[in-house]
């Protein structure tokens, strides 16, 4: 298992940013604003799904990358704070904010393994997009700084421990039946989710009901190196019986990412 590194990223976004931040790009732009708005939210529902399997786990390295998982995903809702901060001031809301609890009150009623599958199933999603973040450079290649460094960072470390959910899963008992049902599930409150969002966002911005602005966006998604051919072989690969995250094992790559920028982290722990 590799160690997970709790890192305070040095950057503040309370300077602001441009806009449209994502090459002028405003279709781009707002999707990733739509998932950064959802962080806050879902992330602390991540923590609290993983927590809540601590006292079943015996295996003390998973212990520890269970601990590894809060750390990184709590510094990441701080971070993305910031950044929603800003998008407010730009005049976007978390419109669908109100919903995305509401269900996740009505899911901390549920099994430990089944919140621990919905989690790991966000997981996946963030995982694959994570990929194309840092496999795919031209994605981010026009992005203003610091929001591209942000989005790097946070890929880095989802990549890092993508398999913290699925790992304590399955350490808990959970079978394939309850993963595959929740995924399902899941595939469909975050396609739905990120194409509201989206939309609203575009709607708040002005820019939603200009034609090129959609032409873009179905580039994007579905154009040669767009974000729908990427994404369908891994999202298909979740639904293999033998399935593990590592089976797409990128970890070199985030790790060298990590590498060249630590001058831009400060180093708040490794968990024991």
């Amino acid at each position: 298992m590799n160690t997970l590194e709790i890192r305070y990223l040095n950057i503040d976004l309370r300077q602001g940013f441009p806009r449209h931040w994502l090459g002028g790009d405003a279709f781009r732009t707002q999707l990733f604003n739509a998932q950064s708005m959802s962080f806050p939210l879902g992330e602390q529902y991540f923590i609290d799904s993983v927590r809540s399997a601590l006292p079943l786990i015996r295996n003390d390295d998973l212990r520890v990358q269970i601990k590894g998982f809060i750390g990184q995903e709590a510094t990441h809702r701080q971070m993305h704070a910031q950044y929603n901060a800003e998008l407010g001031k730009q005049g976007l809301s978390y419109w669908i904010g109100p919903f995305v609890a509401w269900r996740i009150r009505l899911a901390r009623r549920l099994s430990v393994r089944s919140n621990l599958a919905i989690t790991m199933a966000y997981e996946h999603f963030t995982a694959i997009f994570s990929d194309a973040v840092l496999g795919e450079p031209q994605w981010l290649a026009d992005a203003a700084e610091p929001v591209r460094t942000v989005w790097l960072w946070h890929s880095a470390e989802e990549t890092e421990h993508k398999s913290v959910a699925f790992d304590t899963y399955h350490a808990i008992g959970g079978g394939y039946m309850r993963r595959i049902a929740w995924f399902l599930y899941v595939t469909l409150l975050f396609s739905g989710d990120t194409l509201l969002q989206t939309t609203h966002n575009l709607y708040r911005d002005g820019s939603l009901w200009q034609p090129r602005i959609w032409w873009q966006g179905m580039k994007y998604c579905f154009g040669k190196n767009g974000l729908f051919r990427f994404s369908l072989p891994h999202y298909l690969a979740y639904f293999r019986p033998g399935f593990h995250p590592w089976d797409r094992d990128n970890l070199a790559q985030t790790q060298q990412w990590l590498n060249q920028q630590r001058a831009i982290f400060r180093k708040i722990g490794t968990p024991e």
